[in-house]
């Protein structure tokens, strides 16, 4: 077991990999009484074209099956392990992102036998053609409370937007024809491909004895049969997305004001490892220079009534696509429209006004990345999200340190293009 302390974390990291490729990482955390734990596997909803293991040819599976398997892997021939956790005293979940599947838990006590039931309902599955019947009728509905929701369909239509020819296109949990196609032996494949233990990493943090609790890891993955770990062949690639996207779209729904959501897709190429981690960094501070709640530029708009508290932006590194979505409510979506398009064409300019406040904006990022390690739900769900070639979130904090303000400049300067722009407006109606 390999062990990684981070001074300027007080935080000591053991790790391992087993015999059967599954990854292991444990922190514990002084003062805490709570563990919490997470089972991810690198299987996500993009994820549908894939060739099986053991065969030689792809197959495309129904869109939305990665979240469909989540939700089914509870539910077992005499028992559901949402009664096992809450036996021993645990809280469950479990969910599906674009990339990735994530079983999780949290208690206070019996640590042992909460850990063997998330590693053994995971990796034992049961699905029959009844009960994955049963599902779609819970799923659907799941689907059509999503599709009535404006932010939902704000944010991940945007999405779809700008992958209009990308599994992105698709929501999460897939639309009613799909899931209506979905069978018992697909999920069997999907499970097999996907759920090997190499392609799955679990993460402790919390209330832990580090030498015991991987003995008990390592107990339970010893006394399975696993087949030999073998590479995962899929329809996704790392390359920059070139293909079309849909410019403009607009929907009326019962909301009070007009909702814009303005996505900002990336054409340029990632880099690896470290340098991927910083572009990251970079990108963020950049935009914090920009729309934060402290720029000048932010709040000339919000002075002028454009956009208000509502207003946020989110970035997104996915394996196969990199985005950044700035959304929020306005009273005129022309004007906010326009607004936010200026300041990405003078971004340059903008930053440049901003270099005084560079080093103010840093240093509250690596004041927020420091407390983030206070939660072991931040830091536990951050894990696998934060992995770039060996680098990982406890490594975000030297990351950041590392940006200069010419890191961001390059860096926003490489990101927007604004023939990338994609605008989803939400307009009150019914």
């Amino acid at each position: 077991m390999r062990q990684h302390h981070y001074p300027k974390l007080a935080e000591t990291l053991y790790s391992d990999v087993l015999p059967n490729g599954l990854t292991v990482h444990l922190l514990p955390k002084a003062g805490f009484h709570k563990t919490y734990a997470v089972f991810t596997t690198d299987y996500g909803s993009i994820d549908n074209t894939f060739v099986p293991i053991g065969t030689t040819h792809p197959v495309t599976l129904p869109a939305g099956i990665a979240h469909f398997l989540e939700h089914k892997m509870f539910e077992k021939e005499d028992h559901d392990a949402f009664d096992d956790f809450a036996h021993f005293g645990a809280n469950s979940n479990a969910f599906t992102s674009y990339t990735h599947t994530s079983y999780l838990f949290s208690t206070t006590r019996h640590l042992k036998e909460n850990l063997e039931t998330l590693l053994d309902f995971v990796q034992r599955p049961y699905f029959t053609k009844a009960t994955v019947e049963k599902e779609k009728g819970i799923i659907g509905q799941e689907i059509q409370m999503y599709d009535d929701d404006p932010n939902s369909q704000a944010y991940f239509g945007t999405i779809a937007a700008m992958y209009p020819d990308l599994p992105f296109k698709n929501d999460i949990a897939g639309t009613l024809d799909s899931i209506a196609a979905i069978t018992a032996d697909d999920l069997y494949l999907a499970h097999k491909t996907f759920y090997q233990p190499a392609n799955m990493s679990l993460v402790v943090v919390g209330k832990l004895e580090p030498d015991e609790t991987m003995g008990w890891i390592k107990a339970n993955q010893a006394a399975k049969l696993f087949d030999r770990p073998m590479p995962i062949i899929r329809s996704q690639n790392e390359a920059a997305y070139q293909g079309g996207l849909i410019k403009r779209s607009t929907l009326t729904m019962p909301v009070e004001r007009p909702k814009v959501s303005l996505g900002l897709r990336g054409v340029d190429q990632l880099p690896e490892g470290w340098d991927r981690f910083k572009y990251e960094e970079a990108l963020s501070l950049g935009f914090d220079l920009l729309f934060g709640e402290t720029a000048s530029e932010y709040l000339r708009l919000y002075d002028q009534s454009v956009l208000d508290d509502s207003f946020g932006y989110n970035i997104e590194l996915q394996r196969g696509a990199h985005f950044v979505i700035l959304a929020g409510e306005t009273a005129d979506s022309d004007r906010f429209e326009a607004g936010i398009t200026e300041i990405l064409e003078n971004a340059q300019a903008y930053l440049k006004k901003a270099e005084f406040n560079f080093e103010t904006v840093k240093r509250e990022a690596i004041g927020s990345t420091i407390a983030s390690f206070n939660s072991l739900e931040a830091i536990a769900n951050q894990y696998d999200d934060w992995l770039y070639g060996g680098t990982t979130i406890f490594d975000e904090v030297d990351v950041i340190e590392a940006v200069t303000f010419d890191d961001v400049l390059t860096a926003m300067q490489s990101f927007i293009n604004l023939d990338t722009v994609s605008v989803q407006t939400i307009l009150p109606g019914s």
